[in-house]
């Protein structure tokens, strides 16, 4: 999953974050967050475009190239609240470090890999440090700034992770075709290198006030829940198919989805997702647009590199230039929506912008084994970025919107977590498009662009019926 979808969802969590006094230095303080920030997002886009180069040195079949992904996404989703709670027990900037460090030693061991095991292992530690860094840094983001300067701040931020996203799948594929694979895990270690010192020089050491408890249990009947079920729909969409093994796993992830919910209840306040959120229609709504909006789209940015490579033979290099449209189309659009999104409400621009996202799947059904980039794949992808644009900008206000102010920060984190989770479950339904070839990949890739424009559909519909305007 790559930085520049997750952008909006990302903001309102340094949004909700209490500013408290002036620190010394801000603009380095701005430089930790955003290189922090980086290390968690660019590194799942990279990892699409290696994909395939990663497959054939490991001989690793779809069920593992889909793991690939979602070893990351799980931990990183189902931790991401616990892990922000934790940094305002222990302290941001002590988890911060350990964050960067976790994510930067997974990294390396990512690199070293000779197996798809270790791989897998390494990366669902990378998500764990994601898990840990992420919530802080934008939580030290938030209280370093207040005011205006937040809003600059956050833009900063957000353009930044634009820029980064652009660049990243590029330059990966241009390691990846010229020095192999593994370079794309080595590029994390001296940015973590350097986020690392940046934050021991210049991140304050805030400690003091409330220390919230940890929902540890929660943490870990979420994690289950995610891995059943994933692990169910990647045997159950892949060439083994609907088994009683796959069966038996969406079982216990369904079991297990309920004892936590169960857990959050009996938890309260104190849970990790308090239940009290979804007495807010219009936050059920806004749930189920990202749920169902980010998952189709991070299916997209997997499958599509993917396709280019095998049937169009594309290069790594020219597989991540043609994703640029989308961090440049809605780096460009987003404050031009948002500003739209700020006079007439959220609920019109998400209703849109959904259906824009739903026309550029549709255009996604035009792909060949040619993969023209002028005439098939630019006017899909520019389609589906405005959409984009015109959707998750108006996002961070509505999220914001939809809850009293005492749920804000659970709110924008549970939302930021959901969007992870959609794209979590769209690669999970990738199994058989990631172990075609020819003919049958394109068939493939055809089901999954008319299934993206009915989530789109679906998004918009809900955004429509339930989102109201403040």
């Amino acid at each position: 999953m790559s930085l520049f979808i997750h952008t909006a969802c990302d903001a309102a969590v340094a949004r909700t974050v209490a500013s408290t006094s002036a620190v010394r230095h801000p603009v380095l303080v701005l430089a930790t967050t955003i290189l922090a920030s980086s290390l968690a997002f660019v590194d799942g886009s990279v990892v699409n475009v290696g994909l395939i180069a990663i497959g054939g040195t490991l001989n690793a079949k779809a069920d593992a190239l889909q793991w690939v992904i979602n070893a990351y996404l799980l931990p990183l989703s189902a931790l991401l609240l616990l892990g922000g709670a934790a940094g305002d027990r222990f302290g941001r900037k002590l988890l911060l470090i350990f964050g960067i460090a976790v994510f930067a030693l997974a990294s390396a061991f990512c690199a070293m890999a000779t197996s798809s095991l270790w791989l897998l292992s390494a990366r669902a530690v990378q998500g764990i440090g994601a898990a840990i860094l992420l919530p802080n840094s934008l939580a030290i983001l938030g209280e370093t700034f207040s005011g205006e300067e937040r809003g600059r701040a956050i833009g900063t931020w957000a353009a930044m992770g634009a820029m980064v996203g652009a660049v990243g799948p590029v330059l990966g594929g241009w390691l990846i075709d010229t020095v192999g694979w593994r370079a794309i895990f080595l590029l994390n270690l001296p940015l973590a290198l350097a986020g690392i010192v940046l934050a021991l020089l210049f991140v304050p050491d805030r400690r003091g006030g409330a220390k919230p408890s940890l929902d540890l249990l929660g943490a870990l009947m979420a994690t289950f829940a995610l891995g059943a079920l994933t692990w169910g729909l990647t045997i159950g969409t892949g060439r083994a198919g609907w088994t009683d093994e796959a069966f038996i796993a969406l079982a216990a992830g369904t079991v297990w989805s309920l004892v936590f919910v169960r857990l959050e209840g009996a938890r309260g306040e104190r849970a990790m997702m308090p239940l009290a959120l979804f007495g807010s229609q219009t936050f059920i709504g806004l749930t189920v647009l990202t749920f169902l909006l980010y998952g189709a789209f991070g299916g997209l940015l997997v499958l599509l590199p993917y396709v280019l490579i095998t049937s169009a033979h594309y290069s790594g290099t020219a597989a991540g230039a043609a994703l640029l449209p989308f961090p440049v189309v809605i780096a460009l659009a987003s404050p031009l929506m948002g500003g739209v999104g700020g006079r007439i409400g959220p609920r019109l621009p998400l209703t849109i912008g959904s259906l824009v996202v739903a026309a550029g799947f549709a255009l996604m059904l035009r792909m060949d084994d040619s993969g023209n980039y002028w005439t098939i794949v630019l006017p899909a992808v520019l389609t589906l970025s405005l959409g984009m644009a015109g959707a998750v900008a108006p996002l961070t206000t509505a999220v914001l919107a939809s809850v009293d102010a005492a749920h804000t920060g659970s709110a924008s984190g549970f939302n930021s977590a959901v969007s992870r989770t959609g794209g979590l479950v769209a690669t999970a339904l990738l199994g058989a498009a990631l172990g075609a070839k020819g003919p049958e990949l394109l068939a493939d890739v055809h089901a999954a662009a008319a299934a993206g424009a009915l989530m789109a559909v679906a998004a918009s519909a809900s955004a429509f019926l339930w989102v109201r305007n403040p």
